[in-house]
């Protein structure tokens, strides 16, 4: 009985692995044709793909319409669509883990894709990690539900979705394999980390054989002159960590004033 406990479970990793290869290949080109479509709108709202160097040169109270306009045009996108879209995109993600064993409708996954490109397009203050992540971990559940994989491999699944998300948009396979186990699943295993990395890795490189090697984010070099430069830092690292106290509950609570 325990043999056969064994084969059962070696051959269930084995299909999950085989799926991660295909979340990671979608979540890949899911990842460039999301940075597409932000540029897009861009350049549809404010005729430019540079949203930075456009909104400078731009009236100030447009600032504010444009922002606004996106979301008078998402809120029936997601209202009629798929109401699940809303959100930040991590917080439904840990809620479909956690409550529908990791079972997300498809077609939220086109609906976050169009209300969240035209929310960050039009200026909105949203970032691409939430939204991709429900992207790909959406993309990770519908191919789970067709292939009727049980709910542990559902769920380690629906993992490697949004570490494949990570990995390809960012560029950082690493990274996202990591978010995915420590955030979303909450415990580290070889059953559910070869599949989480596999498809973080595949997604990574699928970005970049079509975009090319690129880096996320553009860090100055620096050198510390002086020792004195530390404790700055340590009082900069303190006031840091109360702002984005005061931040996430001052969001969280107009949400659910407004929600």
């Amino acid at each position: 009985m325990k043999i056969d406990f064994g084969k059962n479970e070696f051959s269930e990793h084995i299909r999950l692995t085989l799926l991660a290869v295909l979340v990671g290949l979608i979540a890949g080109l899911a990842s460039v044709i999301f940075k597409k479509m932000i540029l897009l709108f861009q350049s549809q709202f404010w005729r430019a793909e540079s949203f930075i160097s456009s909104v400078s040169s731009q009236p100030w109270y447009l600032t504010i319409l444009i922002p606004a306009l996106g979301g008078l045009i998402i809120g029936p996108i997601i209202y009629y669509g798929a109401r699940e879209a809303k959100g930040h995109g991590v917080p439904e993600i840990m809620d479909s883990l956690i409550f529908r064993g990791g079972r997300i409708r498809a077609k939220v996954v086109a609906i976050k894709a169009l209300a969240s490109s035209i929310c960050i397009g039009s200026g909105g203050s949203v970032g691409r990690e939430g939204p991709i992540v429900q992207i790909s971990s959406s993309v990770a559940s519908s191919i789970g539900q067709l292939f009727r994989i049980k709910e542990r491999g559902m769920r380690t699944l629906v993992a490697a979705g949004a570490a494949a998300g990570i990995g390809g948009t960012f560029n950082a396979p690493i990274a996202g394999a990591l978010f995915a186990v420590e955030v979303l699943l909450g415990e580290f295993g070889v059953f559910s980390f070869s599949p989480i990395i596999i498809a973080s890795v595949i997604s990574t490189l699928t970005s970049r054989l079509i975009i090319g090697d690129f880096s996320a984010f553009t860090v100055p070099k620096y050198t510390l002159i002086s020792v004195w430069e530390i404790g700055p830092y340590i009082l900069l690292g303190i006031v840091s960590g109360l702002i984005a106290i005061i931040f996430i509950k001052t969001l969280y609570f107009f949400e659910d004033k407004l929600d």
